[in-house]
């Protein structure tokens, strides 16, 4: 891994943190991030290479915005 590498991926995590700051994320908001990562793991293990982690990711966001966004309207409004 080359330094630019390493530069992207430490800008990406400033820029998320500071943005995750903002408000209280949803559970929407949340299953997107948690089910992106994930699918993105579980598509690079099953599949290889670019496509499979980056098809894994794709559907794990989907799956995980679907289920936060169920959670969401389940939840009691305060």
């Amino acid at each position: 891994m080359n330094i630019r590498h390493v530069l992207m991926i430490g800008t990406c995590t400033a820029a998320f943190a500071l943005g995750g700051c903002a408000s209280n994320p949803t559970n929407s908001q949340i299953g997107t991030g948690v089910g992106a990562v994930v699918g993105g793991v579980a598509g690079n293990a099953v599949f290889g290479g670019t496509l499979g982690t980056v098809g894994g990711a794709a559907a794990g966001a989907l799956i995980g915005h679907e289920l936060g966004q169920d959670r969401d309207q389940r939840k009691p409004r305060r």
